[in-house]
């Protein structure tokens, strides 16, 4: 099995995606996370360049890492200088990082109108950093920028550039598609002739996905003979981002018969990839490769009634394999074995209610033409099952709900200082409650009063948190008799669960929505 090395680039080229920032300790933790996944090489930064990577390279040093290793990125000596004299490199051996990336240009329009010097200057950069870095006891990654650029306008050139690294003793030269718009066939086609012309060199390959085959370009240069992948969690990078390095290892892993990670650390593919989005305030994509919550998520109901036979049919790789979970969706498109998949998962056996599944069926289908959607909704979706099915006991009901907004303009019409206050009759058993409950917004307000009802009832409310909120307008075109679905994300100790309430009133859609979520969190824990 051909052993393929994994080198990420999430903590230097991820962070130059727009909007993403990590602090020291976000880098730290993301490191720990990728040495336990069995990551090869971790590239940290620059050194030097600014207070918090010098605080990076100071911290990772004392870190009892299991097995990767960390790579710290910088330049070829400037032109005209020394590499034994060039601060930049001095910068990049004191770091203390086993592994040292130096990028240097091999385009030579790069060299002539970026760097302004002479293409013989910049090979002699090239050959002296790497030799003057190898001097000092590093193993040596030269990124050859621009390099499939490079190749299509100046082939001998760009060989040149390379050459000139593998002779001072590069360990690995890794070549960039720097601008993302290579395709497959030339990204084979150029990385084969440089496996030949440099025969005994480790080869990498680093791409970004601006034409979107950063994964696809990887995966053509490991068939030509590159044997070190480069990419970062999630495909986060400048642009559109760079190679998904997880997308590439299972791919590699289940495809391609090559080893990464190997098969049990595989398996927390997807936890990983939730790590390091929220490490970055980011989601997962949910039709991520591999990751994200619909990969192997099915809908339709001949794909539901198939894959209960065999999986392989709409399938590519088991869920499982990579730490994912199959998913059944109901909607309109559903199926009975959709359904009854689904009603599985939610922990209610249909099978024993065989004359209720096409009741239930048909009434979920006439609900999603009202509005509502039950794809993210699981908690309504399981109330509306138990109600069918006659085991509905609910916890306590509604007599009225009245919600004030209280908005003072003193500050100004940009102010944002309105409050809400909403008041709520209900009845639990045979007690009747009156509420009070104040927020920023109705939503929380409501949320608020309903939980000082009930709570002495039902004290694991106080444990249940909203944590998300959605609005959407379904019929614009009618504009405020418009109907609104809102879905509402509640988390507890236990998990998280979505729920969904539509109306015309977007206040009691919200509040439909509100009482599915209590009414759901409570009835998963068998109170």
């Amino acid at each position: 099995m051909n052993h393929i090395l994994t080198y990420d680039s999430t903590l230097r080229d991820g962070e130059q995606s727009e909007g993403v920032t990590l602090s020291l300790e976000d880098k730290l933790r993301i490191v720990e996370r990728l040495d336990a996944f069995g990551i090869d090489a971790i590239e940290g930064g620059f050194p030097a360049s600014n207070p918090k990577d010098i605080a990076f390279f100071e911290r990772v040093r004392t870190m009892p890492l299991k097995h990767a290793r960390i790579a710290a990125f910088g330049s070829t000596c400037k032109k005209g200088v020394a590499a034994a004299d060039d601060q930049g490199l001095k910068d990049l051996v004191a770091s203390g990082a086993p592994i040292v990336t130096i990028v240097g240009k091999t385009w030579d329009a790069q060299v002539t109108r970026a760097l302004q010097t002479t293409l013989d200057e910049n090979v002699r950069m090239i050959a002296h950093s790497v030799a003057f870095l190898k001097a000092q006891g590093r193993e040596v990654v030269f990124d050859a920028e621009h390099f499939f650029d490079g190749y299509k306008a100046n082939p001998s050139y760009a060989l040149a550039c390379v050459r000139a690294a593998s002779e001072a003793g590069a360990d690995s030269i890794d070549l960039c598609e720097t601008n993302g718009g290579a395709l497959p066939h030339e990204v084979e086609d150029i990385v084969a002739a440089v496996a030949r012309e440099l025969p005994g060199q480790q080869l990498g390959i680093h791409c970004h996905n601006d034409s979107g085959c950063a994964v696809a370009n990887t995966l053509a240069a490991v068939r030509a003979g590159a044997t070190q992948v480069q990419g970062t969690v999630n495909g986060i990078g400048e642009r559109v981002g760079n190679t998904d390095l997880l997308t590439v290892i299972a791919n590699l892993e289940l495809k391609m018969g090559c080893s990464t990670v190997g098969p049990d650390n595989l398996r927390d593919l997807t936890s990983v990839s939730q790590f390091v989005a929220e490490a970055c305030n980011m989601s997962v994509p949910v039709h991520h490769p591999y990751t994200g919550a619909s990969a192997f998520a099915h809908k339709g109901g001949l794909h539901a009634s198939a894959i209960a036979r065999f999986p392989e049919a709409y399938e590519h790789a088991r869920p499982e394999s990579v730490g994912n979970t199959q998913r059944m969706l109901v909607s309109e498109l559903a199926g009975k074995a959709s359904l009854v998949a689904k009603a599985k998962g939610l922990g209610i056996d249909l099978a024993e209610h065989p004359d209720k599944t096409q009741a239930i069926l048909d009434d979920i289908k006439a609900r999603e033409a009202l509005g509502y959607s039950y794809e993210t909704a699981d908690g309504s979706l399981a109330l509306l099952l138990q109600r069918h099915l006659g085991a509905y006991r609910p916890h306590f009901t509604l007599e009225s709900f009245r919600v004030i907004v209280d908005d003072h303009e003193d500050t100004g019409a940009l102010a944002k200082d309105a409050m809400s206050e909403a008041t709520i009759k209900i009845h639990v058993g045979d007690q009747r409650f009156v509420a009070t409950g104040e927020g920023a917004g109705p939503v929380g307000a409501l949320d608020n009063a309903l939980r000082m009802a009930i709570v002495a009832f039902y004290p694991q409310v106080a444990d249940m948190e909203l944590v998300d909120y959605k609005v959407r307008i379904l019929d614009e075109n009618v504009g405020t008799d418009a109907i609104t679905r809102v879905i509402i994300t509640t988390h507890d100790k236990h998990g998280s669960w979505g729920t969904v309430g539509v109306s015309e009133n977007i206040i009691e859609a919200s509040w439909n929505a509100l009482v599915d979520s209590i009414e759901y969190g409570l009835m998963r824990i068998g109170d």
